[in-house]
This record gives C-alpha cells, structure tokens and sequence, in this order.
C-alpha cells in the first residue's frame, strides 16, 4: 500500500495519513522517537525513497523519525491487513507441514484438485490473491486441524 499524504496536528498530537480513500490516524505516542511537547513535530512528508510506504517527520530537536506504512494499518486493524497477516501466518505453517509430509507435491497436487502452478502459487507467502479457503483445503490435505478462535482485543 502507498501513502499519498501525510499531515500532522501537534494539538491533538496526531499524524494524519491518507492511505487511499481513507484518512487514517496515528497518535505520536506510537512513533519512535516520539514527540513531546518540547520537541513538536515540525515537518512530515511522504518517503518517495522506498516507495512511498512511508512517512518521515522531523522533531523541533533536529532529530528524524520513520513511519512505514504496515505500522499504521496495525494501529488501525485495518481489515485486508489483518487478513494478509492470516494468510502469510497459514501459508508459513503450510511450508513446514508441505516439508514434513511423506506425500510427494504430485500428490498433494492431485488431492487438492489443482495445477501445479496453483499450488506453488499457494506456497508463496508473497501472493496475497489467494484465499483463506484454499490455504485451509491445503492445509486439510496435508493432515491439519485448523482451528480459528475468536476473543475480545486485550484478552489474553
């Protein structure tokens, strides 16, 4: 995801990032090093050096700061983040249980229903495209119970 803008509001001590459509807030307090009344932000950009996946801030001290763009949509749950966050963890655990299998690929392959193309498509953890469904037929096929648990935020 690229960051078009990027504001910041030093009375309500918040960055403002335009990722996409939204406006997303990221409070100081998450930023390291993180202003403080003494040391106000001065300026904020977007970092076209890597991309625009980030944001870089200056302090009134002089001292420079780094925002990357991951670290805003966590802040904020966003929800395709948190489900590419579920799909990188599934195909993770996928790699391992592929390579502990006494199934050969072909077999897999044949079980699953699919081409070979598909299901090395499956094991990279880059492919984002995938969904949740086929990482958990992969994952039936190999012998695995899924479980999913859903609790309250802050519980343990």
């Amino acid at each position: 995801m690229k960051i078009r803008s990027v504001s910041f509001n030093n009375r309500r001590k918040v960055f403002e990032v335009r990722v996409g459509r939204r406006l997303l807030p990221f409070p100081y307090s998450q930023a390291d090093p993180a202003p403080s009344p003494r040391h106000a932000v001065e300026s904020a950009g977007v970092d076209s050096d890597i991309g625009r996946e980030a944001f870089c801030y200056q302090l009134a001290s002089g001292t420079k700061g780094h925002v990357h763009v991951e670290q805003v949509l966590e802040y904020n749950k966003d929800p395709s983040y948190v489900r590419d966050q579920l799909l990188y963890r599934l195909t993770l655990d996928a790699q391992r249980q592929v390579a502990r299998s006494p199934l050969a690929k072909r077999e897999l392959i044949r079980r699953l229903g699919t081409s070979a193309a598909q299901f090395y498509r499956l094991l990279d953890q880059t492919n984002y495209r995938k969904s949740v469904d086929q990482m958990l037929a992969l994952l039936q096929v190999l012998g695995c119970n899924v479980d999913l648990v859903v609790r309250q935020r802050g519980a343990a």
